[in-house]
């Protein structure tokens, strides 16, 4: 029998190279998708770059996808922001859309296919909702959402608002791909021990408050933690769970927002 196949963008990353391990431990063939070092290199920031993953994982898969994670981001300290808005919301986006039709062929011929997008917790700790910048992702204006992203006074708003529109997108999408029998859900997980998560703890201006944002559990997640959750949205076991957002995030959502689900 075949080995189904599963993309992941962001493959060298702290999440998404956990979750290559985990699903070529669940039998997977994967492709990474990442600037350096993955079985398919791009540059999601730019077009050429996106076009270029979307043809080339098509290439590799036989234009049978039976799994998809977007896992590529930049985190809040990454610069020039435009670039964080460029990858985390249209680098997720043209992915979803670009390998649609390999995930219905695989639908069509294996009986299942199933996406996750990596959003995160920041997509609703944060004056994200309707904010200019948030609304340019949705309008798919990128060259005004990286403007307004650089001009932003807000160091975090290009971070928070292109994982709250990359929420939205999935959820946009849900009736769709549900009618065409491929899944589509969002995971938003909260502080992760990777190198972005150390980089804003780092950072002169968002390091004080990265330090003070401890989930409930009282501590931060593992990449091998957020991972699993993948896994299980990505898995059988979840086969009606569609449209969704996963806060993996050790109860910070709930403790921000306890009457808001």
């Amino acid at each position: 029998m075949t080995a189904p196949v599963a993309a992941v963008s962001g493959s060298q990353g702290g999440i998404g190279s956990a979750v290559c391990r985990l699903l070529r431990e669940r039998g997977y063939r994967v492709i990474g998708i990442d600037a350096h070092g993955a079985e398919v290199q791009a540059d999601l920031a730019a077009p050429a770059g996106r076009a270029h993953a979307v043809q080339a994982v098509r290439d590799l898969c036989g234009d049978r996808l039976e799994a998809l994670v977007c896992a590529a981001g930049l985190g809040g300290t990454a610069r020039p922001p435009s670039r964080v808005v460029a990858v985390n919301h249209f680098g997720a986006t043209a992915l979803l859309d670009g390998l649609w039709p390999a995930l219905q062929q695989a639908r069509q011929h294996t009986g299942y296919a199933s996406v996750v997008a990596v959003a995160s917790v920041s997509a609703t700790s944060g004056p994200w909702r309707n904010h200019p910048i948030e609304q340019a992702c949705l309008a798919d204006d990128e060259p005004q959402a990286c403007a307004l992203a650089d001009a932003s006074p807000l160091p975090y708003a290009a971070y928070g608002c292109s994982k709250r529109a990359l929420i939205v997108q999935v959820r946009r999408r849900a009736a769709a791909w549900g009618a065409a029998g491929v899944r589509l859900n969002a995971i938003a997980p909260g502080p992760v021990d990777t190198p972005l998560h150390q980089a804003a703890r780092d950072d002169p201006v968002l390091g004080p408050a990265t330090r003070a944002f401890v989930p409930p559990l009282g501590r931060i997640a593992t990449p091998d933690e957020i991972a699993g959750a993948i896994a299980f949205l990505l898995s059988p076991a979840a086969a009606f769970i569609h449209g969704s957002v996963l806060f993996a995030d050790g109860g910070c959502d709930a403790a921000a927002r306890p009457a808001l689900f």
